[in-house]
């Protein structure tokens, strides 16, 4: 079990496969990129698998995420996925993902025992994207969304960040397009992880905006803390149902005293926050040949020392160094 001294249990595990990206979102990266991991610093596909294995057979975790950077440039991903399909017990597994890779891999991804995945889409507007993203592929992204619903990999959750002067008119006209499409969407408050340091808390799109927003043309209807559980979005029932809209406010309306999770870096670092500033070495561990009882004992210390909340809601928070592609979301 992966107990903390605030009582909370880690049963949610978030494996970055990769800290590179097909995308260069302006609330992620600079344009150039950023200096990658070399491939001896990552973790090898056996690395990955066996770090999955002790989690699930000794330390209680159930969920899996797949994360990057874009997971989808891990050329090992379907391989993975079947092996970790394989354990016992066997985790429920999702994928987040900026959708352009997903056309070509869904029916496989699917087929090697993923469960579902998380869609990353900002706009429904191609010369927004295009200035957000700074790549010319929403055309990709809408394909890789309608290929993984083909495949089953259901609920289809669409993740978008509203961002001020660009795309915080579009709140209503995303719900309409994901309900017309079978989607369950989702609305991110903008958080601090662009390697540039460039978040502003002053002027950010709220949960309260996106909410304000919706409601000009639908009814929602708030499901409750029981329907929640740990899971981090908020969610409406739309006009009634049975759709869903969740809106994920890390900033304004914090979520940590549910936290369920446990995050490995794609160079085998534990985090116990997306905006800690601590990491646990394991890959060192598995690479001077420690048994799997050491490694669950070292992960078990890590989670133990977890604080009680990221810090978001301190208005003199400070940025983590490490930008979000090598962190994973």
């Amino acid at each position: 079990m992966l107990i903390d001294t605030y009582g909370r249990v880690a049963t949610d595990l978030r494996v970055s496969l990769t800290d590179k990206c097909n995308l260069r979102c302006t609330y992620c990266m600079p344009e150039e990129g950023l200096q990658w991991l070399s491939k001896p610093d990552l973790l090898t596909d056996d690395e990955i698998v066996r770090l999955i294995g002790i989690a699930v057979t000794r330390l209680g975790i159930t969920e899996v995420r797949f994360t990057g950077g874009e997971p989808l440039l891990r050329p090992g991903l379907v391989g993975i996925v079947e092996r970790a399909a394989a354990l016992a017990p066997r985790p429920r597994m999702s994928l987040t993902t900026n959708g352009i890779g997903l056309r070509r891999t869904a029916a496989a991804l699917k087929a090697a025992g993923l469960d579902r995945v998380n869609v990353s889409l900002d706009t429904l507007r191609p010369e927004v994207f295009k200035t957000l993203t700074r790549r010319d592929r929403h055309h990709d992204v809408v394909a890789g969304l309608e290929a993984a619903h083909d495949a089953g990999l259901t609920p289809v959750k669409v993740n978008t960040v509203l961002m001020p002067g660009l795309n915080e008119d579009e709140a209503p006209d995303l719900l309409a397009w994901a309900v017309a499409h079978d989607y369950e969407l989702r609305f991110i408050e903008q958080m601090p992880l662009d390697a540039q340091h460039g978040w502003k808390r002053e002027g950010m799109v709220t949960a309260g905006d996106i909410l304000d927003s919706l409601r000009t043309r639908f009814t929602l209807t708030e499901e409750g803390a029981g329907e929640r559980g740990s899971a981090p979005a908020e969610r409406w029932l739309v006009d009634g149902g049975p759709h869903r809209v969740g809106v994920i406010a890390s900033v304004t309306r914090p979520f940590c005293a549910a936290c369920d999770r446990t995050r490995l870096t794609a160079d085998g670092q534990i985090r116990t926050c997306l905006f800690a500033t601590e990491e646990t070495d394991l890959r060192a561990a598995l690479r001077s040949e420690a048994p799997d009882e050491e490694i669950a004992r070292i992960w078990r210390l890590a989670m133990w020392g977890k604080k009680a909340g990221s810090g978001l809601d301190d208005p003199s928070f400070l940025q983590p160094e490490r930008p979000m592609s090598a962190i994973g979301g």
